[in-house]
């Protein structure tokens, strides 16, 4: 299942948030999208993740809740059509997110 983030902090980076959602089960792709001329992020990104219920749960967990002081939004993402090609980082430290 495809999962839209937006809102999230320009300090995060895609390990970090492979990491965040990798407590919810396996995370099969990730992608922070990015400006093209200054490669900064512009605050969202799309998660692919192996099991439906699991990205449900994260879903549930995480939408709305304060990520760096930010308030997150995260739902199941629209299928626009093929050109999803995310990266598969993994790794990272949780920063400043709290499941609650």
């Amino acid at each position: 299942m495809k999962v839209f983030i937006a809102g999230l902090p320009l300090e995060v980076d895609e390990a970090e948030l492979t990491a965040v959602f990798g407590d919810f089960g396996p995370v099969k792709s990730l992608r922070i999208i990015k400006d093209r001329e200054t490669k900064e992020s512009k605050g969202f990104g799309f998660v692919e993740m192996v099991n439906d219920n699991e990205a449900k749960e994260a879903i549930r967990c995480m939408n709305g809740a304060s990520y760096y002081g930010r308030r997150i939004t995260v739902n199941i993402a629209e299928d626009k059509g093929p050109g999803f090609n995310g990266g598969g980082n993994t790794g990272g430290g949780k920063g400043g997110f709290r499941r609650n």
